[in-house]
């Protein structure tokens, strides 16, 4: 049986594992090619964020022709969380959880696969949330579009990032493991190539904004790296997901600042 997967499976991969988005095509591959194709849809990524947060902006920008802006934001935000069925937000709950509650690193993987969410979860989640829509809230018009479209694809760049500084922490199998395992240094710069547009639009825009993003995401990466391996002892897809939404949260507050 032919295991190697066709050249457009990646990027469709890619947009069904990050959203839930009806991609019909992926059922006519084999689970071998599915396998394989995950492990290389991580390097779509970014392109998938930069869909996302153009619906984001699209429906907030669509929204204020009919409320006040703070109704805007919580309708977009609403729009988003069904379009990417809440992944990113699930993480941030399971991952301050682990984090803050595990005593050891086993202890740690364990809270962050059990499904029920607790006080450490619930508080990095609501906090999460609020700073993301007061960001948005605070936009300078002149830049909302470019500045949701380039957080929403920082995002998942630096998720792209993290797989290839951490290792899959022990125990991770499956569906994990086939994402994270192969992520070489050419993946990460292809990330890179695929996010450029959307950063390179808020460099035009906001200069400063990009420069300040771009150091306080690299503080992040070094920071979390360090902090992942002595707690988690690796990086599991709720890490992932969480260094997601801080990239999101970093290139808003820049957006903000600058």
């Amino acid at each position: 049986m032919k295991t190697e997967h066709p050249a457009w499976a990646p990027p469709l991969l890619a947009l069904q594992f990050l959203t839930r988005i009806p991609v019909p095509a992926i059922s006519r591959l084999a689970p071998e090619q599915v396998r394989s194709g995950l492990a290389r849809s991580v390097i779509w990524f970014p392109l998938v964020g930069t869909l996302i947060g153009g619906v984001t902006a699209a429906v907030l920008l669509l929204a204020e022709q009919f409320w006040p802006r703070p109704i805007a934001v919580l309708l977009a935000l609403l729009v988003e969380a069904r379009l990417t069925g809440a992944f990113h937000e699930d993480a941030v709950a399971d991952f301050c959880d682990a984090v803050g509650g595990g005593r050891d690193q086993a202890h740690v993987r364990a809270i962050m696969k059990d499904s029920r969410i607790g006080s450490y979860g619930a508080l990095g989640l609501l906090l999460a949330l609020s700073l993301r829509a007061a960001l948005i809230f605070y936009l300078p018009a002149a830049i909302t579009l470019v500045a949701i479209l380039a957080s929403a694809t920082a995002g998942r760049l630096l998720a792209v990032v993290v797989m290839r500084s951490v290792r899959p922490a022990p125990g991770e199998g499956g569906l994990a493991r086939d994402i994270t395992a192969d992520v070489g240094i050419g993946d990460t710069f292809f990330a890179l190539a695929i996010a450029a547009p959307a950063l390179v639009a808020m460099g035009y825009v906001s200069p400063w904004a990009l420069l300040f993003a771009a150091v306080a995401s690299l503080v992040f990466v070094v920071w979390y790296r360090t902090l992942l391996l002595r707690r988690v002892g690796g990086s599991t897809g709720d890490c992932l997901g969480f260094a997601a939404c801080v990239g999101q949260l970093i290139f808003l507050l820049a957006a903000v600042t600058a």
